[in-house]
């Protein structure tokens, strides 16, 4: 449960992203110091965070964005990363919930190890999962026994409308 733990704790992206950023930005020519100002404050203000109940990622500074996804919610996990995000050593996880969008709802920049995270996601969305499932068996199974019950009555009805006629 160490590899948990670890995931329970992280709260920034890795400083390697700034750096990625600053290629980035680098790329985009004559917009390059709007760019690099908008990155710089994504970077310094993004915070993520990992509970029992969901993740919730945060940034901004004038216009402040706020995501919070709960595990029960998640459809599905993507893992990504262009060359220059491998050559720093960084990946970003892609978490998709079953929302009009076909994007996804949130994605978690500057991780180092996104199999772990990807792999602790998936585990908490099925274990989330699971008391629903429980809850949505229960009054199948109510239903299943009262069904049951209905066709014995049944039964003892016929069998004295058929012992009536004889």
């Amino acid at each position: 449960m160490s590899n948990e733990a670890a995931i329970l704790a992280i709260t920034r992206p890795k400083d390697s992203l700034w750096t990625y950023y600053k290629i980035q930005s680098l790329s985009a020519l004559f917009a390059f110091p709007f760019l690099l100002i908008y990155l710089y404050f994504r970077f310094h203000t993004m915070r993520y965070r990992f509970d029992n109940e969901g993740i919730s990622m945060s940034w901004g500074v004038i216009f402040h964005h706020e995501t919070v996804v709960n595990y029960s919610r998640i459809q599905d996990i993507h893992l990504r990363s262009n060359v220059i995000e491998r050559w720093l050593g960084l990946a970003r996880v892609e978490v998709q919930t079953a929302s009009a969008g076909s994007g996804a709802e949130m994605t978690i920049e500057g991780l180092e190890s996104p199999e772990e995270i990807r792999d602790f996601l998936y585990s908490k969305m099925r274990g989330a999962k699971e008391p629903m499932r429980k809850e949505v068996d229960a009054p199948a199974s109510a239903l299943a026994s009262t069904l049951g019950d209905v066709a014995k009555e049944l039964q003892a009805i016929r069998k004295l409308i058929e012992e009536g006629k004889r």
